[in-house]
């Protein structure tokens, strides 16, 4: 790729950028959010097209104006977030669009046996009959691989390709990937992670503000160069804190189950507990129960049975409001729906929670003065880049909108801090502030709920560690003592509270079936 420009309004996302790849190489692509390498990807799959730039595939020249193009020159890409049909079979998913015919109609067998062949070629082994829906996300991967070579891709871009696997099934991964190399395949591999980089590519290229910063063999460089390059100076890649120092129990919940969407039992009798001055971590595969979990607590869904005691106050039933009012501050998984309005001003998401307190709130009135002069304080107190306190958040990036929700959340000095996927989608910068921010509010004495599917921050920054799996806790230790793989079986449902976790599973499959 030479000379690639993409511009959007207001924004240089790639300015002039030369990549190239080898033949037979895992190429590793890292940047903070906004450096443009998830545009200069979707301009290599024909999502997007640039203003200029040429781009060649084994010496000649091509031109990519759709996605389909880019399917016909041996492109394919699997997506940070899958791309297939839940209520569909393997089978039905991987031959989409390209279903084999006889004569008018779709020859099944044919379909089935490609896949059959095609997962034993690449060691790519799955149930061509099962449906989507029924197979663990690791196995969900593998199908995507397998789509897009059975539309033949000799070149596989892989976006995040780990985000929402345990350690057993991101090793099996790097197992297929080394096996598709190693059949003459190329794979470009897009992450944060660094110990990944260091892992599996060959190459690694790194892009900062639209440009690439430099290409170096893996072997001659680490994560402490990588992350400087990336942001431009030298970051803390360990999380640094003191021991806890726990005291009293602020949050404790008996027996919770709450149901889902669809009415199952997302979370089933499940039981913990939070002290002041420490962070507890919940680790899982996303799915589990953990966002049904959260919403309970902070009264934002039912409970089905069980109790929610706050402060040795049984807060079950209580609204919103009043569990605000106790002390619960919450930064939600998902900031675009549930964090900011992202069409209000930053000062109208900053003082949601304040307007009606003095001294911006003065009985029916509102001090504007006031509102700039608080909002301008955490603004500044949280290193939110922004042009002014006026601007809407949804022009923000992702980090820089998540330190509006932290500044939001902790102005309130809670009691308790539920923080869920805090470092969703954040570049290693953001994620250093995120971290930073979270252990000085255990130290201040907040009692600290994490929920993460980022097992590495989990373990870095928990005092103590839930495992949950289906519903249910598999174990706990602390954080201390836990390790990778330990944590990763309970993850997965092994080991552990086995024999619950798999009455739940059992209970899951008979009421989907009732259902």
């Amino acid at each position: 790729m030479i000379g690639i420009r993409k511009v959007y309004p207001g924004v240089i996302a790639n300015n002039n950028v030369n990549f190239s790849v080898a033949t037979g190489e895992i190429h590793a692509l890292v940047g903070e959010n906004g450096a443009g390498k998830s545009t200069l990807m979707n301009v290599l799959f024909g999502l997007t097209r640039p203003e200029e730039g040429q781009i060649f595939i084994n010496g000649k020249q091509v031109h990519i104006h759709k996605n389909s193009d880019a399917i016909a020159l041996g492109i394919g890409m699997v997506h940070q977030s899958f791309k297939l049909v839940p209520s569909f079979t393997v089978t039905e998913n991987i031959t989409l669009g390209g279903e084999p015919r006889k004569g008018l109609l779709v020859d099944r067998k044919a379909a089935h046996d490609n896949i059959v062949e095609i997962s034993k070629r690449f060691g790519l082994q799955v149930d061509p009959d099962a449906r989507i829906r029924d197979l663990p996300v690791g196995v969900q991967q593998r199908v995507e691989i397998l789509k897009a070579l059975y539309h033949n891709a000799d070149i596989l871009i892989l976006d995040e390709p780990t985000a929402v696997l345990t350690p057993q099934e991101t090793r099996d991964l790097f197992g297929v990937i080394r096996s598709l190399v190693a059949k003459g395949k190329t794979v470009i591999f897009i992450t944060h992670k660094f110990n990944e980089v260091m892992t599996i590519s060959d190459r690694v290229t790194v892009m900062r503000d639209g440009k690439v910063v430099e290409t170096k063999d893996t072997k001659d460089t680490n994560p402490t160069e990588l992350a400087r390059m990336m942001v431009g100076r030298d970051v803390l890649l360990r999380v640094d804190k003191a021991p806890a120092n726990p005291k009293d129990v602020v949050l404790e919940v008996q027996d919770l189950e709450v149901l889902d969407n669809r009415n199952l039992k997302a979370v089933r009798g499940l039981s913990l507990q939070v002290r002041a001055g420490e962070i507890l971590g919940i680790a899982g595969v996303e799915g589990n129960g953990q966002r049904e979990l959260v919403e309970a607590i902070v009264g934002l869904r039912p409970v089905y049975s069980g109790k929610v005691v706050m402060q040795g106050k049984e807060i079950t039933h209580a609204s919103v409001r009043q569990r605000r009012d106790d002390g619960i501050s919450c930064v939600p998984e998902d900031r675009y729906v549930r964090g900011v309005a992202l069409r209000a001003t930053l000062e109208d998401n900053l003082i949601v929670e304040s307007y009606f307190k003095e001294p911006i709130g003065r009985g029916m009135l509102i001090d504007l003065n006031q509102v700039t002069e608080f909002s301008q304080n955490l603004i500044k107190k949280f290193d939110v880049r922004t042009p002014s306190s006026k601007v809407t958040a949804g022009a923000l990036s992702g980090g820089n909108m998540q330190k509006v929700v932290l500044a939001r959340e902790l102005s309130l000095d809670p009691t308790l801090l539920i923080v869920a996927q805090p470092t969703r989608g954040l570049d290693v910068g953001s994620i250093e502030f995120v971290h930073r921010t979270i252990i000085e509010a255990r130290d201040r004495g907040a009692a600290v709920l994490l929920v993460s599917a980022e097992l590495e921050e989990i373990m870095s920054l928990s005092d103590r560690i839930n495992v949950v799996y289906e519903g249910r806790i598999m174990g706990e230790v602390s954080g201390a003592e836990a390790d990778e793989e330990s944590l990763g079986l309970w993850m997965a449902g092994v080991g552990g509270n086995a024999e619950a976790a798999h009455e739940a599973s059992s209970e899951h499959t008979a009421e989907t079936l009732k259902g």
